[in-house]
């Protein structure tokens, strides 16, 4: 990894935020993605069935993956593995349970106001499922919108090969969801905003995806609501020399096996803690199976910061506002109240990143980019809308009516003051204002 002076954070940086852009020709995918929505908007499930086979190499029979699919493929999924998924289920639930909001009113000088709260009636979630099997992404996704009360969730997922991978089809099944479609990509996204004969069109889009993913979310936004547009995984650690070269080491490794997009940075005031956790880089990678991805990812966007202290290390954070922010120093909670800008924080040497990622209980699904400088990771607050609520007595109305015809006649909008000056003349006062 090399060492990024002073001078070079602000373009190191700018880089990392272009990464995204630059990994593909964007302005080519952004075409296919667009001519993909546009033929499931017109062609429906056939549209679907043509992109699948296309893109995944599979002639699909039906869309629909039924109750007995799901239950003979979960069967196969390993008692060691239903222990951990029964575990981690629980312990996301009770997280965001915490997160539940409650509708309220007040009332003073004749006006009842107030803030309904309520779910979304239908959600699409999207697992991916093209390379590698995603049990987590079933359980962080869906989770918080059956504990915001969603009634309707749709789940969409690959199925290389035709078959449910048994891990995701046991998180299904423990989590009962009964509406589930075999297929992906930008094909998958534009049939949950649109609708076709098979698939009900949903009111918001999420969960994470690969780049054609992402462009067909950006791009039905507005359509329906979408989470975010999530892009390449990334982790920084705030380190002092009482930091464990090996425990860092691994922490960065454990996001750049993800692949080579991925950005791991070390931000250190200790030039020595920087040296150590080079040579355990070197060591560890040596034995990784995906060592060839983790290497091109740190050598592309890998870095390691020396700052003058930690204070400085804190400001190198928020600027780059990372997705997983790691806090490995002396007094790791010291330095909490200074970060403004991050997906989520690990603090301390026993809180390793992928703790978060499956078993701790708070979401894994975190703005990426820079974009947590304004926004949150998924929760129960992405599946509800809230609603304003007002109710004016005779009195109330009275109270307000003055200041309500002054805005409108300062705004030239005429209609505006007459909703106040009709009822002024029907209820025996003729004018609003003293």
């Amino acid at each position: 990894m090399r060492i990024i002076k002073e001078n070079q954070i602000a373009p190191f940086i700018a880089r990392l935020r272009r990464r995204a852009s630059t990994s593909v020709r964007e302005d080519e995918i952004q075409r296919t993605v667009r001519k993909i929505i546009a033929d499931v908007q017109k062609e429906g499930d056939r549209a679907v069935f043509r992109y699948t086979e296309k893109f995944d190499a599979i002639r699909l029979k039906s869309l629909t993956v039924d109750s007995r699919e799901i239950n003979d493929a979960a069967k196969k999924a390993g008692k060691d593995f239903l222990r951990a998924l029964k575990r981690s289920a629980k312990r996301i639930r009770q997280f965001h349970e915490r997160q539940r909001e409650a509708s309220w009113k007040y009332s003073e000088e004749g006006i009842t106001l107030g803030q309904i709260i309520s779910p979304l009636q239908r959600v699409g979630v999207y697992v991916p499922g093209g390379k590698a099997a995603y049990p987590s992404t079933v359980l962080m996704n869906v989770i918080p919108a059956q504990v915001a009360g969603v009634p309707e969730i749709a789940l969409c997922v690959p199925t290389p090969g035709g078959r449910l991978n048994p891990h995701v089809a046991a998180a299904v099944k423990l989590l009962r969801v009964n509406e589930v479609y075999r297929i992906g990509g930008a094909q998958a996204v534009a049939a949950l905003a649109y609708g076709t004969k098979t698939i009900r069109q949903v009111d918001k889009i999420v969960g994470p995806g690969n780049i054609y993913v992402a462009v067909a979310k950006r791009m039905v936004f507005g359509e329906v609501g979408i989470d975010m547009v999530a892009g390449p995984s990334e982790i920084l650690v705030i380190a002092d020399r009482s930091g464990d070269p090996a425990f860092i080491a691994a922490d960065l490794l454990s996001q750049a096996e993800h692949d080579e997009m991925v950005s791991s940075v070390l931000v250190t005031d200790s030039a020595a803690l920087a040296r150590a956790v080079s040579r355990s880089l070197r060591d560890q990678m040596k034995k990784l199976t995906r060592k060839n991805i983790a290497q091109n990812s740190l050598a592309r966007y890998g870095a390691i910061i020396i700052t003058g202290d930690l204070d400085e290390a804190v400001r190198v954070a928020n600027m780059i506002a990372p997705e997983h922010l790691e806090i490995m120093t002396a007094a790791p909670k010291r330095l909490l109240p200074g970060i403004r800008n991050a997906g989520a924080v690990f603090l301390g040497k026993w809180t390793p990143e992928p703790l978060g990622d499956y078993a701790a209980g708070p979401n894994h699904t975190l703005p990426t980019g820079g974009t947590a400088r304004f926004s949150s990771p998924l929760g129960v607050y992405d599946f509800i809308k809230r609603t304003s609520l007002l109710n004016a007595s005779m009195r109330g109305f009275m109270g307000l009516a003055d200041t309500v015809e002054t805005f409108a006649d300062l705004e030239g909008l005429e209609a505006h003051g007459n909703t106040v000056r009709v009822r002024l003349k029907k209820s025996g006062r003729t004018e609003a204002r003293k």
